[in-house]
């Protein structure tokens, strides 16, 4: 009686669960380009499945990750100290910068949304930003040396 519920509830078990486990025999894989758009593949595997919608079809298998490596990232060294205020700020802003020594630094004046609003050249310690005719929002100021971003700056306009 016990070997019968026991084979029973084996038997129950073995047939009525599935495995899943990665299933492919990848010999090659590859990048297709074309003007739609890039794809990678694997040629080998041997479960895929298809996924169908408005926009088109995808069949989706084995898919091998690259390995990204960071080399190096050059940062420009500078032993300067920057502020700005008054911070929250209504119409003018000063930028000061501590041990100046007439580097070719500029400021990029941003609004949240990454537009571009002013940009000149930092000729003194002392750099005064007009914002007067801004919207009451968050920007920042990005301290620019030689094309490298050196520092970002979030400053609040009434």
């Amino acid at each position: 009686m016990n070997n019968r519920i026991l084979f029973s509830v084996l038997s129950f078990f073995v047939f009525h669960s599935e495995i899943y486990a990665q299933e492919a025999f990848s010999v090659a894989t590859g990048k297709a380009t074309g003007t739609g758009g890039v794809v990678s593949y694997s040629v080998g595997q041997v479960v895929y499945k298809t996924t169908s919608g408005t926009n088109g079809m995808v069949l989706q298998g084995v898919q091998h990750a690259y390995e990204i490596y960071i080399v190096g990232i050059n940062e420009p060294e500078m032993d300067t100290s920057f502020s700005v205020f008054p911070n929250p700020t209504s119409d003018n802003l000063i930028l000061q910068i501590d041990d100046y020594n007439n580097e070719k630094l500029s400021y990029q004046l941003f609004d949240l949304r990454g537009k571009l609003l002013d940009s000149k050249q930092i000729t003194s310690t002392q750099t005064s930003i007009n914002t007067g005719t801004l919207p009451s929002a968050v920007y920042t100021i990005n301290i620019v040396k030689e094309n490298q971003q050196v520092i970002v700056l979030k400053i609040i306009k009434n």
